[in-house]
Protein backbone atom coordinates (compact mmCIF):
# COMPACT_ATOMS: atom_id res chain seq x y z
CA UNK A 1 0.00 0.00 0.00
CA UNK A 2 2.97 2.41 1.23
CA UNK A 3 5.78 0.93 -1.03
CA UNK A 4 7.21 4.06 -1.70
CA UNK A 5 7.32 5.52 1.57
CA UNK A 6 10.21 4.99 4.19
CA UNK A 7 10.35 5.47 7.35
CA UNK A 8 13.41 6.36 8.91
CA UNK A 9 14.66 6.50 13.17
CA UNK A 10 17.18 8.73 13.63
CA UNK A 11 19.65 7.56 16.55
CA UNK A 12 16.84 5.84 18.18
CA UNK A 13 17.50 5.36 22.37
CA UNK A 14 15.15 1.97 22.92
CA UNK A 15 14.36 -1.17 20.60
CA UNK A 16 11.46 -1.68 21.86
CA UNK A 17 10.32 1.28 19.89
CA UNK A 18 11.71 0.43 16.63
CA UNK A 19 10.43 -2.97 17.15
CA UNK A 20 6.98 -1.28 17.84
CA UNK A 21 7.42 1.44 14.65
CA UNK A 22 7.69 -1.85 12.30
CA UNK A 23 4.33 -3.35 13.69
CA UNK A 24 2.95 0.12 12.69
CA UNK A 25 4.95 -0.25 9.29
CA UNK A 26 3.25 -3.28 8.72
CA UNK A 27 -0.14 -2.31 10.24
CA UNK A 28 0.07 0.67 7.32
CA UNK A 29 1.29 -1.58 4.68
CA UNK A 30 4.57 0.35 4.92
CA UNK A 31 7.35 -2.63 4.14
CA UNK A 32 10.27 0.35 4.39
CA UNK A 33 12.52 1.12 7.53
CA UNK A 34 15.77 2.61 8.01
CA UNK A 35 17.48 2.88 10.99
CA UNK A 36 20.24 5.67 11.69
CA UNK A 37 22.53 4.67 14.44
CA UNK A 38 20.52 2.80 16.64
CA UNK A 39 21.47 3.21 20.69
CA UNK A 40 21.41 0.04 22.99
CA UNK A 41 20.87 -2.28 19.42
CA UNK A 42 18.81 -5.45 20.66
CA UNK A 43 17.28 -7.19 17.93
CA UNK A 44 15.18 -9.99 20.85
CA UNK A 45 13.82 -7.03 22.62
CA UNK A 46 12.78 -5.09 19.20
CA UNK A 47 11.35 -8.29 17.94
CA UNK A 48 9.14 -9.17 20.96
CA UNK A 49 7.03 -5.73 20.57
CA UNK A 50 6.97 -6.02 16.64
CA UNK A 51 4.64 -9.14 16.28
CA UNK A 52 5.49 -11.43 13.59
CA UNK A 53 4.31 -9.30 10.40
CA UNK A 54 6.35 -6.70 12.13
CA UNK A 55 9.51 -9.11 12.67
CA UNK A 56 9.63 -9.47 8.65
CA UNK A 57 9.94 -5.65 8.45
CA UNK A 58 12.77 -5.83 11.28
CA UNK A 59 14.67 -8.56 9.40
CA UNK A 60 14.78 -6.29 5.59
CA UNK A 61 15.70 -2.72 7.29
CA UNK A 62 18.57 -1.00 6.51
CA UNK A 63 20.43 -0.03 9.57
CA UNK A 64 23.24 3.21 8.32
CA UNK A 65 25.54 5.26 9.62
CA UNK A 66 24.47 8.79 9.19
CA UNK A 67 21.41 10.66 7.78
CA UNK A 68 22.54 12.36 4.60
CA UNK A 69 23.43 8.09 3.53
CA UNK A 70 19.63 7.16 4.57
CA UNK A 71 18.06 9.94 2.58
CA UNK A 72 20.75 10.00 -0.53
CA UNK A 73 17.92 8.33 -2.76
CA UNK A 74 14.99 10.00 -2.17
CA UNK A 75 13.39 12.70 -4.20
CA UNK A 76 10.83 13.65 -1.03
CA UNK A 77 11.87 14.11 2.41
CA UNK A 78 9.85 15.05 5.51
CA UNK A 79 11.09 15.83 8.94
CA UNK A 80 9.21 15.19 12.42
CA UNK A 81 9.21 17.85 15.40
CA UNK A 82 7.26 18.54 18.39
CA UNK A 83 9.55 21.80 18.45
CA UNK A 84 8.11 25.00 17.14
CA UNK A 85 9.53 28.64 16.15
CA UNK A 86 12.96 29.72 15.47
CA UNK A 87 14.27 27.46 12.43
CA UNK A 88 10.67 25.75 12.71
CA UNK A 89 8.53 27.56 10.62
CA UNK A 90 5.99 26.52 8.32
CA UNK A 91 4.96 23.24 9.91
CA UNK A 92 2.21 20.84 8.86
CA UNK A 93 -0.36 18.49 10.00
CA UNK A 94 0.03 15.08 9.60
CA UNK A 95 -3.42 15.35 7.61
CA UNK A 96 -1.70 17.72 5.04
CA UNK A 97 1.78 15.91 4.84
CA UNK A 98 -0.25 12.49 4.26
CA UNK A 99 -2.57 13.95 1.47
CA UNK A 100 0.80 15.38 0.10
CA UNK A 101 2.91 12.37 0.30
CA UNK A 102 0.10 10.21 -1.32
CA UNK A 103 0.25 12.57 -4.20
CA UNK A 104 3.82 12.27 -4.76
CA UNK A 105 3.48 8.55 -4.26
CA UNK A 106 0.98 8.32 -6.77
CA UNK A 107 3.50 9.82 -9.01
CA UNK A 108 5.90 7.24 -8.53
CA UNK A 109 8.37 9.17 -6.08
CA UNK A 110 9.81 7.91 -3.12
CA UNK A 111 9.34 9.47 0.05
CA UNK A 112 11.12 9.36 3.49
CA UNK A 113 9.78 10.35 6.58
CA UNK A 114 12.51 10.73 9.55
CA UNK A 115 11.56 10.63 13.15
CA UNK A 116 14.46 12.02 15.53
CA UNK A 117 15.98 10.22 19.11
CA UNK A 118 12.79 9.54 21.76
CA UNK A 119 15.32 11.94 24.24
CA UNK A 120 15.84 15.21 22.29
CA UNK A 121 14.09 15.53 18.36
CA UNK A 122 15.61 16.63 15.81
CA UNK A 123 18.23 19.29 15.91
CA UNK A 124 18.19 22.02 13.98
CA UNK A 125 21.02 21.28 12.00
CA UNK A 126 18.70 17.93 11.44
CA UNK A 127 15.71 19.40 10.58
CA UNK A 128 17.52 21.62 8.07
CA UNK A 129 17.70 18.53 5.48
CA UNK A 130 14.41 18.00 5.81
CA UNK A 131 12.17 19.42 2.38
CA UNK A 132 9.47 19.89 4.99
CA UNK A 133 8.86 19.64 8.60
CA UNK A 134 5.24 18.57 10.13
CA UNK A 135 4.05 18.14 14.14
CA UNK A 136 1.44 16.41 15.91
CA UNK A 137 -0.81 18.49 17.69
CA UNK A 138 -0.78 17.36 20.73
CA UNK A 139 -2.26 18.67 24.66
CA UNK A 140 -0.48 21.51 25.94
CA UNK A 141 -0.09 19.33 28.87
CA UNK A 142 1.21 16.42 27.21
CA UNK A 143 3.13 17.20 24.28
CA UNK A 144 5.67 14.65 24.02
CA UNK A 145 4.52 11.42 22.27
CA UNK A 146 5.78 7.50 22.25
CA UNK A 147 8.29 7.25 19.13
CA UNK A 148 6.21 4.13 17.39
CA UNK A 149 2.99 5.77 18.26
CA UNK A 150 4.14 9.33 16.78
CA UNK A 151 5.01 6.78 13.31
CA UNK A 152 1.47 5.36 13.52
CA UNK A 153 -0.05 8.69 13.29
CA UNK A 154 2.01 9.82 10.24
CA UNK A 155 1.57 6.49 8.82
CA UNK A 156 -1.91 6.52 9.40
CA UNK A 157 -2.80 9.95 7.59
CA UNK A 158 -0.98 8.58 4.32
CA UNK A 159 -2.50 5.29 4.55
CA UNK A 160 -6.25 6.64 5.07
CA UNK A 161 -4.93 9.19 1.53
CA UNK A 162 -3.94 6.40 -0.31
CA UNK A 163 -7.12 4.79 0.52
CA UNK A 164 -9.64 7.36 -0.19
CA UNK A 165 -7.24 7.47 -3.95
CA UNK A 166 -7.11 3.64 -5.04
CA UNK A 167 -5.18 2.86 -8.03
CA UNK A 168 -3.10 6.11 -8.49
CA UNK A 169 -0.28 4.54 -6.82
CA UNK A 170 1.84 3.67 -9.94
CA UNK A 171 4.28 0.73 -9.62
CA UNK A 172 6.87 2.23 -11.92
CA UNK A 173 9.12 5.06 -11.01
CA UNK A 174 8.13 8.48 -11.64
CA UNK A 175 8.59 9.95 -15.70
CA UNK A 176 9.29 13.01 -14.28
CA UNK A 177 12.80 12.43 -13.49
CA UNK A 178 13.37 14.71 -10.61
CA UNK A 179 16.65 15.46 -8.49
CA UNK A 180 17.48 13.07 -5.63
CA UNK A 181 17.88 14.38 -1.24
CA UNK A 182 21.36 14.20 -2.43
CA UNK A 183 21.52 15.98 -5.80
CA UNK A 184 19.37 18.93 -3.77
CA UNK A 185 21.91 18.85 -0.56
CA UNK A 186 24.31 18.98 -3.21
CA UNK A 187 22.89 22.14 -4.64
CA UNK A 188 22.21 23.54 -1.32
CA UNK A 189 25.60 23.77 -0.46
CA UNK A 190 27.08 25.21 -4.18
CA UNK A 191 24.97 27.58 -3.64
CA UNK A 192 26.13 28.73 -0.56
CA UNK A 193 28.98 28.69 -1.37
CA UNK A 194 28.32 30.98 -4.48
CA UNK A 195 26.39 33.18 -2.12
CA UNK A 196 29.40 33.49 0.15
CA UNK A 197 32.01 34.43 -2.72
CA UNK A 198 29.41 37.03 -4.16
CA UNK A 199 29.31 38.46 -0.09
CA UNK A 200 25.41 38.03 -0.02
CA UNK A 201 25.60 35.89 2.84
CA UNK A 202 26.67 37.16 6.70
CA UNK A 203 30.52 35.72 8.24
CA UNK A 204 28.37 34.40 10.92
CA UNK A 205 25.20 31.49 11.30
CA UNK A 206 25.55 31.20 7.28
CA UNK A 207 23.21 28.21 7.82
CA UNK A 208 20.62 30.08 9.26
CA UNK A 209 20.67 32.96 6.91
CA UNK A 210 20.54 30.25 4.30
CA UNK A 211 17.19 28.63 5.16
CA UNK A 212 14.89 31.37 3.45
CA UNK A 213 16.73 30.37 0.53
CA UNK A 214 16.62 26.62 1.31
CA UNK A 215 12.53 26.97 2.04
CA UNK A 216 11.90 29.03 -1.36
CA UNK A 217 14.06 26.21 -3.18
CA UNK A 218 11.68 23.39 -1.60
CA UNK A 219 8.51 25.02 -2.48
CA UNK A 220 7.97 22.56 -5.99
CA UNK A 221 10.24 19.73 -7.01
CA UNK A 222 13.08 20.11 -9.06
CA UNK A 223 13.75 18.20 -12.60
CA UNK A 224 17.20 16.66 -12.90
CA UNK A 225 17.53 19.53 -15.85
CA UNK A 226 16.71 22.43 -13.67
CA UNK A 227 19.04 21.43 -11.26
CA UNK A 228 21.67 20.76 -14.16
CA UNK A 229 21.18 24.96 -14.81
CA UNK A 230 21.21 25.72 -11.46
CA UNK A 231 24.76 23.83 -10.77
CA UNK A 232 25.88 25.31 -14.10
CA UNK A 233 24.88 29.14 -12.89
CA UNK A 234 26.81 28.87 -9.39
CA UNK A 235 29.87 27.67 -11.17
CA UNK A 236 30.02 30.97 -13.52
CA UNK A 237 29.13 33.41 -10.47
CA UNK A 238 31.80 31.47 -8.79
CA UNK A 239 34.38 31.60 -12.06
CA UNK A 240 33.84 35.39 -12.44
CA UNK A 241 33.96 36.01 -8.32
CA UNK A 242 37.29 34.92 -8.79
CA UNK A 243 38.29 36.62 -11.49
CA UNK A 244 37.28 39.64 -10.32
CA UNK A 245 38.96 38.91 -7.12
CA UNK A 246 42.14 38.20 -8.41
CA UNK A 247 42.15 41.29 -10.53
CA UNK A 248 41.63 43.11 -7.88
CA UNK A 249 44.49 41.88 -6.02
CA UNK A 250 46.23 42.79 -9.22
CA UNK A 251 45.43 46.56 -9.49
CA UNK A 252 46.35 46.87 -5.54
CA UNK A 253 49.56 45.93 -6.03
Amino acid sequence: MLENLTIVLFHPKFPENVGSAARACANMGCPNLIVVQPRNWDLGRASALATPKGVDILSSMRVVDDLPTALAGFEFVYGTTARTGGWRKGLWTPAKAGSTIAGQMGQGSSVAVVFGPEDRGLTNEETEICGKLLTIPTSPEASSLNLAQAVLVVLYECFKNVMEHPGEEPAQPAPTNLATHEEMELLFGNLKDTLAAIDYLKDENTDYWMLPVRRFLQRAPFRRSEFNMIMGVCRQVKWIADKAGRTTDGDAS
